[in-house]
């Protein structure tokens, strides 16, 4: 596995050796395996350690054709998958809300307060009022018996089919700039025009979080599809790294999220 990890970064070495083990248990069982909901991240991953091996294939699917988080299918030839098969619910969150209002964050918490681990939801949508996430079918009834409030606000959690989909608002701009490195301050600096200072000490207080998790290293090394989420400021994700500039600065594709 030397040779796999060395293209990698090393705290991504538990996942690499979870997903080779469902590439194997697919070529050996010769029966499709299904994961959890994948970060851009966790998904670019297992498309490189699947490759062009002709013993499986690899397909995704997060809910809707734009889904973030998606889960995937691994497979051997003969099976094609259609959508029922990735086991996805939607779910919409029934509010008063005409009197109160909700967040992405506390919808999460809430989802996550009930005991399951993140892995089994993917993403949460709004309109700017409705609201909707995605998880994983197996997990649908219990989740919708244990939530009756989100913080202060009385709900209830209905199962919607998907033609009742909400389209999400999408503020994300595509930008392109050059920055000196890809180190993680430094890419928020350029992105939200703050000091490096500044971007360190979001970091350093516990206010950025990588790939979903609270973060702080401010020189940490971000690589392709990797989503960051400053609180206060927005989110950014590394589209393309699309090489160095005759001033040997990183030429990159972002898509930014400002608040």
């Amino acid at each position: 596995m030397q040779e796999v990890y060395q293209h990698f970064r090393k705290e991504e070495q538990p996942f690499i050796d979870s997903a080779q083990s469902w590439i194997t248990q697919a070529e050996e069982t010769y029966t499709p395996y299904l994961t959890d909901f994948l970060d851009p991240r966790q998904q670019y991953i297992l498309e490189m350690l699947v490759g062009k091996k002709g013993e499986v294939h690899l397909q995704f699917y997060g809910g809707y054709e734009a889904a973030e988080r998606k889960r995937a299918i691994i497979c051997p030839e003969y099976f094609s998958p259609n959508q029922s098969d990735f086991e996805i619910e939607l779910t919409e969150v029934v509010y008063p809300s005409k009197f109160a209002s909700l967040t992405h964050g506390k919808i999460l918490g809430t989802l996550i307060g009930t005991g399951m681990k993140r892995e089994l939801f993917g993403d949460i949508l709004s309109d700017g009022t409705r609201w909707q996430f995605l998880l994983a079918s197996n997990i649908a009834s219990y989740v919708h018996s244990q939530i009756t409030k989100i913080g202060k606000v009385s709900v209830r959690l209905e199962s919607r089919t998907y033609t009742d989909l909400i389209m999400p608002i999408d503020d994300w701009t595509i930008v392109h700039d050059t920055v000196s490195s890809l180190r993680l301050d430094t890419v928020i600096a350029a992105i939200y025009n703050i000091s490096r200072q500044r971007a360190k000490e979001l970091v350093s207080s516990g206010k950025v979080k990588l790939n979903w998790s609270v973060f702080e290293r401010p020189d940490f090394e971000l690589g392709l599809l990797d989503i960051v989420s400053i609180r206060g400021y927005g989110r950014i994700q590394i589209k393309a790294i699309e090489g160095k500039s005759k001033k040997d600065k990183w030429r990159v594709e972002f898509g930014v999220l400002y608040k």
